[in-house]
């Protein structure tokens, strides 16, 4: 497995890779959900296709507040899970690497970005879209796998391909959860052991309330539910059109029913989908 640390390395590596390139785009700290999509990403591939992953906690994604300096980093974990995962290359850039210090230049999403976390996370999908496009650039894949769990940050990735008519397919992964339905994430590591009993019970109060008809039921009864977690402190919780992220007005169309909730130190954010009836 070929560890490319420099944009030159990766530009190297690309040059002589194969046609086919499934790119698997994180921020370290890998768990189960990750490995999950790069074993998707090897399926994809075929024994003649490559998969390649990239490990960058992107500091323009994060806010003035949010966890930069304290996000987990162990490098040599998550090389030995791409290792096991079946991870040709593994792309680790420094942050000098992928940024100029006097750069001037962002791709921002203005439409989808402005709804659900982008309401309380000014720039963040600013800093995700232009790090996504500078690794597009780099990488140069034809597909791109990203999780489900963050279903706005995938909608605003393929709005942006389309829009910026890169020749990229991206490719959604289901939702990978522990045995008892929390979804898996890096930031479970900031839960205490008393929150990470409660923690569930999101998921739980989403699966409860989708079995409602109209829109408004289904995210009523969800807060409801949510607010009965001790500690729980909801940021927002919305059923949306899985397509434009507005809200969903009848049950017609795809849905997603999408939910933000602090829970101690931990951000949590979950969807599920709510489909057509």
């Amino acid at each position: 497995m070929k560890v490319a640390r420099s944009l030159a390395a990766i530009r190297a590596w690309r040059k002589g890779c194969f046609r086919k390139v499934v790119f698997v785009p994180t921020m370290g700290a890998l768990h189960d959900g990750h490995a999950a999509l790069v074993r998707t990403a090897r399926k994809a591939a075929g024994k003649s296709g490559a998969v390649v992953v990239s490990i960058f906690v992107n500091p323009t994604q994060f806010g003035p507040k949010e966890d930069f300096t304290a996000y987990p980093r162990p490098l040599r974990q998550d090389l030995a899970i791409c290792r096991r995962s079946g991870a040709d290359a593994v792309f680790v850039p420094s942050a000098g690497e992928m940024y100029d210090g006097s750069r001037s230049v962002a791709v921002e999403e203005s439409v989808l970005s402005s709804r659900l976390c982008g309401r309380t996370r000014p720039g963040h999908f600013q800093g995700v879209c232009t790090v996504v496009a500078k690794l597009f650039l780099l990488v140069q894949p034809t597909h791109a796998i990203f999780g489900e769990k963050d279903w706005q940050q995938l909608a605003i990735l393929r709005r942006m391909v389309r829009d910026l008519n890169f020749p990229i397919e991206v490719l959604g992964h289901p939702t990978v959860r522990e045995a008892d339905g929390l979804a898996t994430s890096s930031r479970n590591a900031y839960l205490t052991g008393a929150e990470r009993q409660l923690a569930p019970g999101i998921h739980e109060a989403l699966q409860a309330a989708a079995r409602h008809k109209s829109p408004s039921a289904i995210t009523s009864h969800a807060k409801r539910l949510i607010e009965k977690i001790p500690g729980a402190k909801i940021d927002y919780v919305e059923a949306v059109d899985a397509g434009t992220l507005e809200p969903l007005r009848s049950r017609r169309q795809a849905g997603r029913l999408a939910a933000a909730v602090y829970l101690g130190r931990a951000r949590l954010i979950d969807n599920i989908p709510l489909p057509p009836t």
